[in-house]
Order: C-alpha cells, then structure tokens, then sequence
C-alpha cells in the first residue's frame, strides 16, 4: 500500500495542547465568520476589553489554531468558474515517487486542494478552471507530464450546494 504523506506548507510550530476555554471558542467561531473583525470589534462581542482579546488572538496564532486570514474570492467572476475533482493513482508507490508527485502538484496553479487519501486513489485534487478547453488544456500540458500518474478520473461540478471553511467548533 502507498506510504501516506502529510503534506506541510510553511514552518511546523508546537502546538499547544493547553485546553481553549469558552472566550477563546467564541474569538474562533466569530474570527471562522468574519475574520476582518477588529480587536475592537471582537473585544465588544466577548465582553472583555481590547487588551486581553488581543493576547488571545495572538496565542491563539502562536498555538497553531489560526493558520492564515484570507480573503475567498469568486471564482465565477474572476473567470475561474469551472471546478474539477480528479481522482489520481500512481503508477508506482514509493516515498521518493509521492514526494516528487506532491512537489510537482504544488507548482500547479490551477489545483487549488490536494488530499492524500485511501481507498481506491492516491491523491484527491480540487482544480479550478475557466472552461472545458482549459481542463483539458491543463490535463495534456501540466497534469499528463507528471511522471508515474497511472490514472486520473475527473468529476466535474454541475452546482455548489454547500461551501464552507468552517471548522465545526
């Protein structure tokens, strides 16, 4: 069976292992809905002044709890419209064979989410696109270079019921 990688982006920090207490899941759950809110704005919600909330904000990040603030943009209307779940297995499996597929899917700007996963597949990839003729321009030019792919099955998205990067908390 294929060796499972974690895939690592950045500097691994400790985590603390320090229990949250409420006013910290309650800094989470509203920063997961809006997180451009102010220490200000934040502070109001919990009911605990500014200081002390922008010390729980910030151990918080330190911990390894708040990875990245992002903006999620529109695909649609950034002309990116077309979403693809490929299904990929390697032809072989061996750490050296995983380590340079992941190094050569990250460099793809078009795979926007890659899982390595069990079952049937080796990899799960979540690609966007602007149309039909950009997939398969990207299946023949980038995907199919990829040495050791032994097959990759695509899904494509007819509709988007639910969209969330919400961690249940």
């Amino acid at each position: 069976m294929f060796f499972k990688f974690l895939i690592l982006i950045g500097l691994i920090e400790n985590i603390s292992t320090t229990m949250l207490d409420e006013i910290d899941l309650r800094i989470l759950r509203l920063l997961q809905a809006k997180s451009d809110l102010t220490t200000k704005e934040l502070a109001n919600k919990v009911n605990l002044s500014t200081t002390p909330v922008f010390e729980r904000v910030k151990k918080l990040e330190k911990g390894g709890y708040i990875k990245n603030y992002i903006a999620v943009l529109d695909a649609e209307k950034l002309n990116k419209g077309l979403m693809v779940f490929c299904n990929v297995t390697l032809k072989e499996h061996t750490r050296e064979i995983g380590t340079q597929f992941v190094t050569d899917i990250l460099k793809l700007k078009e795979v926007v989410e890659c899982y390595n996963i069990s079952g049937d597949y080796d990899f799960f990839l979540k690609i966007l696109v602007s149309d039909m003729k950009e997939y398969q321009n990207f299946v023949l030019d980038h995907l199919g270079s990829i040495k050791n792919i032994g097959s990759a099955h695509s899904t494509f998205v007819m509709g988007e019921i639910k969209n969330s990067y919400a961690v249940p908390i």
